[in-house]
C-alpha cells in the first residue's frame, strides 16, 4: 500500500554537515564542467548538429555543459519513437507508472546535493532557493504517482440494477513539455512525470538556459525503470523545432510554463487542426504575473517587512508568483517605506554556489538587460528609493530595486518584469488597494497583510487570483496544500500539485454492460 503523503523538508544550511556535503557537492559538479550532453530519442544517444552553451549566470567565463540542438529530422523522429512508444507504456499498469515516479524520488533523495549544486551553477539559485526547488521536485513526482494510484482505483457512480458501470482515466497520447528555466527541477519534473505517469509519452523540450539539469534529470529516470522513448530529450530552438512540433498533427497536447507572449502563440497555433490531425489538442498553459501584496493599515510593520521583501526579491525576482507590486494604505505609507528600503538595503548580491548570498544573479545577457531597461523607465515613473542598477561581479548581478509613489497605471506596475524590481504603490483605503491590485491583465497570485477580518473576508471574495495568501509570503506553494496555477492572463489555472492536475492529461472513458 502506498503511504501518505507528506512534503519534503528542506535542509538546513546551518548544521556543519550540511554545508559541508554541500560544499562537496559544488567541487563535485565542478569538476564535471563543460560536458557534452547528447538528445535522447528511444533511449539512444543522438548527436546533434550544433549545440546550446549553458553557462555559469554568476561566472559568464564558465561553462557548465555543451547540449546537442535538435534538427526538425530529429524532431520528427522523436515524434514517430514517442508514438511507437506510447502503444506500449498506455498498456502499463497506472500502479507501475507510479512505481517508476516513486524510484525517480528516491533518487532524487540521493543525489539532492549534486543536484542543488548544479541549481546553484546553472539557474544562479542560491542555496536555500535551490534546495526549495529540489524539495518541491520530490513532492511533486511523489504527490503524481500517489495520484495516478488513486485515480486508477474504482471511480464512485451512481449504479443502475442490471449494468455494470465503468468510469476510467485513460491517457491522451504523445504530449510535448516546455518547461521554464526559472524552476528547471520542480516545474519541468513535475510537468515530465504528470504526463508520464497518466501513460502518455513525452518529447521534452528544456528551457535553453537549463539544459543539463533537464539532462541529468532523463538519466534519472532512465535509471529508475522507464522505458526507451516515453520521454525523449529534445533541446532545440522554437524557430526549428517548437512550432514544428506544437504544430505536428500526431502532437495530442501541449503542457508549457513560460512568457504570456509565447504561451499565446502556443495557444493559436495548436488550436488550428491540420491534415490528418484526429483531435483537438488539448493546451495547458502557466503563463506570467504581476502579483501584489495589499499592506492594510493596522498590521505590524517590522514583523511584516521582511517576509515582503523576500516575497520580492527571492531568487532576484524571477518567479512567476513573486511580488512585484506593493500597495500600502497611505496612513502607514512612509513608515512602512523606510522599513522596507532599510530591509532591502541589508540584502547581498553574488555569485548563488557561494553561502549566505540573498540575491544571485539574474539568468543570462537578455534577462539583465530588459531588467536594466526597466529601471530606467522605473526612473521616469516613480521615486528610485534604493538600487537602481547593476550590481559588482563576473555574472549578471543588479541591485535589489525599489520605486516608490509609483502610478497604478504606471508601465512598472502592469508589465512583467522579472527581476529584482519592486514597484510601491499608495492607496486611499482598502477598497482602493483592492481595486489597484486586480487591475492588471493578470491573476496569478496575491496577498493581504490585515488583521482586520473585514477586509481579510472582502479580499477573499473579490481578490481575483487563483493563489492568494493572508498574512504571509505569496511564494512557494506547497504541493498537495496548496495547489498552483492563475487566471487571466496567467494561464489555464492548471492547479499543478493538486488533485485535479493528472485530469489535464487524461480523459475518462465510461463502459457500460448490461446483464
Amino acid at each position: 500500500m502506498v503511504t501518505e503523503f507528506k512534503n519534503e523538508e528542506v535542509l538546513d544550511f546551518t548544521q556543519p554537515e550540511v554545508r559541508e556535503k554541500m560544499v562537496a557537492a559544488l567541487e563535485k559538479v565542478a569538476a564535471e564542467f563543460g560536458t557534452e550532453y547528447d538528445l535522447i530519442i528511444g533511449g539512444k544517444r543522438v548527436k546533434g548538429e550544433s549545440h546550446f552553451v549553458s553557462i555559469n549566470p554568476s561566472n559568464k567565463d564558465q561553462v557548465i555543459g555543451r547540449v546537442a540542438k535538435a534538427t526538425r529530422a530529429q524532431a520528427e523522429e522523436a515524434m514517430n519513437t514517442a508514438q511507437a512508444a506510447f502503444k506500449t507504456w498506455k498498456k502499463v499498469a497506472p500502479k507501475e507508472r507510479a512505481r517508476v515516479l516513486f524510484k525517480t524520488a528516491a533518487l532524487l533523495r540521493r543525489h539532492r546535493y549534486e543536484f542543488n549544486a548544479l541549481l546553484s551553477y546553472e539557474a544562479g539559485k542560491n542555496w536555500g532557493e535551490a534546495d526549495a526547488d529540489l524539495a518541491e521536485t520530490i513532492d511533486l513526482i511523489d504527490f503524481y504517482g500517489r495520484e495516478m494510484v488513486r485515480l486508477s482505483e474504482e471511480q464512485p457512480l451512481t449504479r443502475v440494477e442490471g449494468e455494470d458501470n465503468e468510469l476510467t482515466y485513460i491517457p491522451l497520447g504523445v504530449g510535448i513539455v516546455v518547461p521554464p528555466w526559472n524552476f528547471p527541477m520542480a516545474i519541468m519534473a513535475g510537468m515530465t512525470t504528470a504526463a508520464l505517469v497518466a501513460g502518455n509519452t513525452v518529447i521534452l523540450k528544456p528551457a535553453t538556459p537549463t539544459p543539463v539539469l533537464a539532462a541529468k534529470f532523463v538519466e534519472l529516470l532512465e535509471e529508475a525503470g522507464l522505458p526507451a522513448g516515453v520521454v525523449n530529450f529534445l533541446p532545440g530552438s522554437g524557430a526549428e523545432i517548437g512550432d514544428y512540433l506544437v504544430d505536428h498533427p500526431n502532437t495530442r497536447f501541449v503542457s508549457f510554463t513560460g512568457s504570456k507572449e509565447v504561451g499565446i502563440r502556443i495557444n493559436e497555433r495548436a488550436a488550428k487542426v491540420h491534415d490528418g490531425q484526429k483531435w483537438l489538442k488539448r493546451v495547458v498553459l502557466e503563463m506570467g504575473g504581476k502579483d501584489s501584496i495589499i499592506v492594510d493599515k493596522d498590521i505590524d510593520i517590522k514583523s511584516a517587512v521582511p517576509v515582503i521583501a523576500m516575497s520580492a526579491f527571492g531568487f532576484s525576482g524571477q518567479k512567476c508568483s513573486i511580488c512585484s507590486r506593493v500597495i500600502v494604505h497611505q496612513d502607514i505609507y512612509e513608515e512602512f517605506m523606510t522599513e522596507l528600503v532599510a530591509f532591502t538595503e541589508k540584502l547581498t548580491v553574488g555569485p548563488a554556489h557561494q553561502q549566505g548570498v540573498s540575491l544571485g544573479p539574474v539568468i543570462d545577457e537578455n534577462s539583465y538587460h530588459n531588467i536594466l531597461k526597466y529601471i530606467e523607465i522605473g526612473k521616469g515613473e516613480g521615486e528610485l528609493l534604493c538600487g537602481g542598477g547593476a550590481a559588482e561581479g563576473n555574472g549578471f548581478f543588479i541591485k535589489p530595486t525599489i520605486f516608490g509613489n509609483v502610478h497604478r497605471d504606471a508601465r512598472i506596475s502592469q508589465e512583467e518584469i522579472f527581476g529584482p524590481v519592486l514597484t510601491v504603490i499608495k492607496a486611499n483605503d482598502f477598497d482602493d488597494a483592492l481595486d489597484i491590485a486586480n487591475d492588471t491583465e493578470f491573476g496569478l497570485t496575491g496577498g493581504v497583510y490585515s488583521k482586520n477580518r473585514e477586509n481579510l473576508l472582502k479580499a477573499r471574495e473579490d481578490f481575483h487570483v487563483g493563489n492568494l495568501y493572508f498574512n504571509r509570503k505569496i511564494t512557494g506553494a506547497l504541493v498537495g496544500a496548496q495547489p498552483f496555477g492563475g487566471f487571466n492572463m496567467s494561464g489555464t489555472d492548471s492547479k499543478a500539485g493538486g488533485r485535479d492536475y493528472l485530469l489535464l492529461f487524461t480523459q475518462a472513458k465510461v463502459v457500460v454492460e448490461q446483464f
